[in-house]
């Protein structure tokens, strides 16, 4: 029998950044994201998200703010199962310049459309690795909604979330920069990747999720 997962992409990512990953008897669903409402929470934004999935005990794997999406999405799904990828689980894994920002309200003098100027730091901290990887990287930067893309920083700046999923895996890359692995409880990780590790380590990302899946 077929597996579903329903998978969320990162902030301001598409379906493409889980183009690389083969798992036997296993079909992804992209659960896409939306255009928020103005001062919508993350838990009204959640609710909406989850009218895409079918079923009472979804499998939801999320990467970056997508993990974090799918730990909210989880709150309305006890039997869930949730797989985080290059992710933070609760609030206490938010950086500390992430915390900050938040606290200040730092994030809110950001320009709607970063400028091209900073791109090399946004792919730093990407992990930008490869050609594809900076390609992929300027398609999103090319695509994302500014009201979209306002709302999330601030959402995942202030993100308050403490409620653990009982059902959690986490992978996590330990050249993680976006999140460091110091913060996070991951349960498998990927020695020297980044954050963009779902598609420049796909082949091992795949087997990690084959495992977990299909084990017996």
């Amino acid at each position: 029998m077929t597996k579903e997962i329903y998978c969320i992409s990162g902030l301001g990512a598409d379906q493409q950044i889980f183009s690389h990953l083969k798992i036997p008897g296993v079909r992804l669903l992209h659960l896409a994201w939306l255009i928020p409402f103005s001062d919508e929470s993350i838990e009204a934004y959640a609710l909406r998200m989850k009218a895409g999935i079918d079923g009472d005990d979804p499998i939801l794997l999320g990467v970056s703010f997508g993990g974090m999406m799918a730990v909210e999405i989880a709150k309305y799904y006890p039997a869930a199962t949730v797989i985080l990828v290059s992710s933070i689980g609760s609030r206490h894994a938010l950086p500390w310049w992430m915390s900050i920002c938040g606290r200040w309200g730092l994030n809110r003098l950001m320009p709607a459309r970063p400028g091209k100027g900073i791109r090399w730091l946004e792919n730093y901290y990407l992990s930008v690795e490869t050609p594809e990887d900076a390609r992929l990287a300027n398609e999103f930067r090319g695509k994302t909604d500014p009201h979209y893309l306002k709302w999330a920083l601030d959402r995942i700046v202030n993100w308050r979330n403490e409620w653990i999923p009982s059902q959690l895996y986490h992978l996590h890359g330990s050249r993680d920069r976006m999140f460091p692995l110091r913060r996070v409880k991951a349960t498998h990780v990927v020695r020297e990747a980044g954050h963009f590790m779902v598609n420049n380590r796909a082949g091992e990302i795949s087997n990690i999720l084959d495992k977990i899946l299909n084990s017996p």
